[in-house]
């Protein structure tokens, strides 16, 4: 639902575009100046951008494509794209880099723009407080709450929880961020001495990708606690030691997609467009 968005934005700057790999949706979900071709090839065929979803695989094989009728592959689609052609792919690894290089077609890598991860930032703090709504038998508001590490997730993260009356402390390893912090209301502490603070809240929202809550601190986490990983792959969370202490997590991956797909794409349209300006492209 949030490439849809993507499409019919793009559609609605003006932009001339084909669509494929959607077979499963009905013609209400597009604008009307979108084609939908019945093959890859034929989308795109006349396209000086290919744009892939985000992230453009969730399996590690396949394109990420839920309503297409068959598996796309990478190397299948990358074939049929022109030499010179631009390929945007949220969260370029290896692979796709390669695949590129290969048949000399550009890769950019809308997902590393700095307007998209902090405009992302909001949806996903959005979407950690409805989980921790849900998934607990009290209110935020009077309850104490611990973010780990001040980035964008975190500072967009504090503020929110901090303007719904939660008790907010806020775990970083800068001395610059301990200090933004505590001038933002919030008790700073140090992530990496953490022993005698962590078993005190309610609810910990983890936005670190290494691993920080590991069997010491899971150990002395309250039997109650809820723990909200919002980081990537591997996430924060030494899982199968909280799955045997009977810590319950929650690993929230993609959250803008799940619980704001209008408004996350509408961030992810926004920023190829700004790409496409940016660098004169001509599509």
């Amino acid at each position: 639902m949030r490439q849809i968005q993507v499409i019919n934005s793009i559609a609605a700057a003006g932009h001339k575009i084909s669509v494929y790999g959607f077979e499963k949706c009905g013609e209400d979900y597009f604008h009307s100046a979108v084609n939908r071709c019945c093959c890859v090839s034929a989308a795109i065929e006349m396209a000086e951008i290919v744009i892939l979803p985000l992230p453009y695989t969730t399996n590690g094989v396949s394109i990420n494509a839920p309503f297409c009728d068959e598996e796309l592959t990478p190397e299948s689609m990358i074939a049929t794209v022109q030499k010179g052609k631009r390929l945007f792919v949220g969260k370029v690894d290896e692979r796709i880099k390669t695949l590129c290089d290969a048949h000399e077609i550009k890769c950019v890598d809308y997902f590393d723009r700095e307007e998209l991860a902090v405009r992302n930032s909001i949806p996903t703090a959005e979407g950690a407080i409805a989980v921790a709504m849900k998934e607990t038998p009290f209110t935020l508001h009077g309850s104490n709450c611990l973010c780990l590490g001040f980035g964008r997730i975190g500072k967009v993260l504090a503020k929110m929880l901090h303007g719904i009356g939660a008790n907010v402390s806020v775990a970083a390893r800068k001395s610059s961020d301990i200090s933004w912090i505590s001038a933002y209301g919030y008790t700073p502490l140090n992530i990496g001495k953490l022993d005698g603070e962590i078993g005190k809240y309610d609810v910990i929202f983890n936005t670190v990708p290494h691993q920080v809550l590991d069997f010491n601190l899971l150990s002395k986490l309250k039997k109650d606690v809820l723990v909200i990983d919002l980081a990537s792959k591997p996430g924060g969370v030494a899982f199968d030691t909280a799955r045997q202490l009977g810590i319950k997590v929650n690993w929230e991956l993609s959250l803008p997609g799940r619980v704001a797909p209008a408004t996350a794409g509408k961030i992810i349209s926004d920023t190829i467009l700004n790409i496409i300006d940016d660098n004169g492209y001509c599509i």
